[in-house]
């Protein structure tokens, strides 16, 4: 029997969109049939153009995310778009109605009922209604801080406590993440604007909830800080170049408390030039058991390929809303 080839549209031709667009068209389990963007730069193109291919793919960018779903009809639609779910929203609510399943970086849908309740119980009720599966990952969001913590979590005969830290190198990524942290910005400004909300990781208490979730914890009570980390010498990137004293990254720290203790602690530290980098894992118990990943994994790379990877889980998924908890292993396929 030959492998099955699932047809997927990309839904955002932004970087993280065009990496997932080049992935599916590497990948022979996976064919690309549509792409969706509203960038007039980016309509009209071939997406082998976009992406600098050595000749076009027969696929345009278009506008009309309508007529493109109702004309490919795909099996699952990437969706990446944003990373707060009351403005993606939608968006995805047309892609359901379209009876288009989808997988979506969007952090904030990794764990939606943490800050949109509402928003995720009409979601759900939509997916139910036309018969299809919604799922939001990524890296982090929705694997290095919260999957891979639970599925680690299968060896253990106790957990009490899950620690996550996570020291990222923000110079290998790309520029829309360099600004989001900041890099740059003198520390009034960076505290201003993380006040304001457009400086900052999305995606921290989406992981916590994710986790009680997995473990079967309620949390009582979510408390999170943000500050930023200073260059203490001149940083350059490929985007940035940032002098001493100024911002060149977030320092970022959720805690969730169960039954008046704090059980699970999230550090994240993303930052230009950042060494040593890794993603390390802690869970406390009668025999504590700790994983730690040298190096990190690559946000970029990781998320398109979760992203990707997640495709035939959910297409064979029950329909409704739901999260990597729900979801049988998801593991790479040619």
């Amino acid at each position: 029997m030959s492998e099955r080839v699932y047809r997927v549209v990309q839904y955002g031709m932004g970087p993280i969109g065009q990496e997932l667009a080049r992935l599916a068209l590497e990948r022979r389990s996976y064919e690309l049939v549509g792409a969706i963007d509203i960038d007039p730069a980016k309509v009209g193109r071939d997406v082998g153009e976009l992406l600098g291919l050595e000749g076009p793919v027969g696929v345009l960018v278009r506008a009309d995310a309508e007529a493109v779903l109702g004309e490919t009809r795909p099996d699952c639609v990437l969706h990446t778009t944003g990373s707060y779910l009351d403005r993606v929203f939608p968006q995805l609510e047309s892609i359901v109605r379209a009876g288009c399943n989808v997988v979506s970086t969007c952090e904030e849908l990794s764990f939606p009922a943490a800050g949109h309740p509402e928003l995720a119980a009409r979601l759900d009720g939509l997916a139910r209604e036309y018969g299809v599966t919604v799922l939001g990952t990524g890296v982090n969001p929705g694997y290095v801080m919260d999957t891979l913590p639970l599925f680690f979590s299968g060896v253990a005969q106790q957990v009490t406590a899950v620690r996550v830290e996570r020291i990222q190198n923000a110079s290998t990524r790309r520029k829309p993440l360099q600004e989001k942290i900041g890099s740059g910005k003198t520390v009034e400004e960076f505290q201003q604007l993380a006040a304001a909300g457009t400086v900052r990781h999305v995606g921290l208490r989406e992981s916590a909830y994710l986790i009680a979730a997995g473990l079967g914890w309620r949390i009582e009570r979510y408390e999170e800080r943000i500050e930023p980390v200073i260059a203490e010498r001149r940083i350059e990137t490929r985007y940035f170049t940032v002098e001493p004293g100024r911002v060149c990254g977030v320092d970022q720290l959720g805690r969730a408390f169960v039954e008046g203790e704090e059980r699970i602690t999230l550090h994240l530290r993303m930052y230009l030039d950042a060494d040593p980098a890794y993603d390390r894992v802690l869970l406390e118990g009668t025999t504590p058991l700790e994983l730690v990943i040298p190096g990190g994994l690559q946000g970029d790379r990781a998320t398109t390929a979760i992203a990707l990877n997640a495709v035939p889980r959910v297409v064979a998924h029950a329909p409704g809303l739901v999260t990597m908890v729900d979801l049988p292993i998801i593991t790479v396929r040619s």
